[in-house]
């Protein structure tokens, strides 16, 4: 089965996906969103627990013992490799100008940049943007539908669970060994944990209760997000007046 046939039966699951979220969106909006709170908090609690305990610990001892020079070369270098999703995302929602933008980032990136590495696109005007699955189908007047918060993997929604799938797809490193992928999917996790830690320092400073301001902050973003920072009506502005200094946080 070829790459493009397995990309192709992703976008025609997902199309059925986005009939079930107008249904699922119903009953999400009886229960404010949230009708899974029960077990999503139970998930919750695993994923802060395993954090706590362990993810953290070992993103803290990276940060310290990891010059910031070679923190932002793999930052650098686990968004160019995903980069491919961006682009085609933009080519669903149409954003062709974007489209041009981003195929000629990641090619600079790729190249001049040494595979990533560095990057020698942004200084040359070319931006970088954010598309994923979820994005597209918010495009196209998917409701969010029910929230979820997902073992090891955090907030989701019925109308953003595909998108882990295809950036995986259209990730060049999954085509790679698993002697490649899975260290280089350990390191890309403790390496995007390290650039969290203050953020998440606020969260837990701030909010009363965190699983309710984690879920609220990841909506705020999505909505963000799929309007281009330019969300109907005042919600997330006024959000971040509410939240302050807290409202930093963006949740993965």
């Amino acid at each position: 089965m070829t790459e493009f046939s397995v990309l192709s039966r992703l976008l025609a699951a997902t199309a059925v996906l986005l009939a079930v979220t107008g249904c699922a969106s119903n009953d999400a909006a009886k229960n404010g969103g949230d009708p899974y709170e029960n077990m999503n908090r139970k998930f919750y609690t695993f994923n802060d627990t395993l954090d706590k305990h362990f993810v953290e610990p070992v993103a803290k001892k990276y940060a310290q013992y990891t010059p910031d020079p070679v923190r932002n070369g793999i930052t650098n270098f686990f968004d160019n490799t995903g980069y491919l999703n961006t682009i085609a995302n933009d080519l669903l929602q149409g954003k062709f100008t974007q489209t041009a933008s981003d195929s000629g980032r990641f090619l600079v990136n790729s190249t001049i940049g040494v595979g990533g590495l560095f990057d020698p696109a942004t200084s040359m005007g070319l931006k970088q943007h954010n598309e994923d699955l979820g994005q597209t189908f918010g495009k196209w007047g998917a409701k969010e539908g029910a929230y979820l918060m997902l073992p090891l993997m955090g907030p989701s929604s019925f109308r953003d669970i595909g998108s882990p799938v295809m950036d995986m797809f259209l990730n060049p490193l999954t085509y790679f060994a698993s002697v490649v992928t899975i260290p280089a999917g350990v390191v890309s996790a403790v390496n995007t944990r390290a650039n969290l830690l203050d953020a998440t320092r606020i969260r837990d400073q701030a909010a009363l209760d965190p699983y309710t301001f984690v879920r609220e902050a990841w909506r705020q973003q999505r909505e963000y997000d799929i309007y281009d920072g330019n969300p109907p009506g005042d919600g997330y502005e006024d959000y971040i007046e509410g939240q302050g200094d807290a409202a930093v946080l963006r949740v993965y």
